[in-house]
């Protein structure tokens, strides 16, 4: 039984991931030893982690996401504020925020987390927080670098970038290579908020 390694995002539009390679360029010189980055072309805005999935639940997933999405219409969103998990003082995870619609976001998030119980995953525990991972701080960063980091992180002020729109959720599979991960779709769900009952 073919295992995959899937998640449910939305995908960026292009501006936003040029936009997102520009806050890079920004942040990130000086930073390379301590901070894994990631690719602008490959960050995405994750509602659901699934992990390790047989192959063939991924119709039974991609139906249960389309129900999710049956009452959710079209939204924007923006890029909105810097931050870090834990905190700027001992950063993990450096991020950038989510404006806009984001009770639409997060609404929809909470009926897809719901729709998939019945499918054996659980439901979230932590709160949903939308945001868009940029890097991830490395093992070996020390605290004066983790420190140095979340003062610059501190200190950066980011305009919002303009709003995008958000019409289509997909289930994705990452593969993990050397060079970093390979997203494909496997399915996309469009947002119509119309009645499919």
């Amino acid at each position: 039984m073919e295992q995959i390694r899937a998640f449910i995002a939305i995908e960026l539009p292009d501006q936003v991931k040029r936009d997102l390679s520009d806050l890079l360029g920004r942040i990130r010189p000086g930073q390379e030893r301590a901070v894994k980055w990631l690719d602008p072309d490959s960050i995405h805005l994750t509602l659901k982690f699934l992990g390790n999935i047989p192959a063939e639940k991924t119709v039974d997933i991609a139906r249960a996401i389309d129900k999710a999405a049956a009452e959710s219409k079209p939204f924007t969103l923006e890029l909105q504020g810097l931050g870090a998990f834990p905190n700027l003082m001992s950063p993990r995870v450096v991020w950038v925020g989510v404006g806009g619609d984001v009770r639409l976001v997060v609404n929809l998030q909470r009926r897809i987390d719901q729709a998939l119980i019945h499918l054996g995953f659980p439901s979230e525990r932590r709160e949903f927080s939308p945001h868009l991972t940029l890097g991830r701080l490395r093992d070996k960063a020390t605290n004066q670098e983790r420190r140095s980091l979340g003062e610059s992180i501190g200190a950066m002020r980011l305009e919002n970038g303009p709003p995008f729109l958000v019409d289509e959720v997909c289930l994705m599979r990452s593969t993990l290579t050397s060079a970093g991960a390979i997203y494909h779709r496997l399915a996309c769900v469009h947002l119509t908020e119309m009645d499919r009952r």
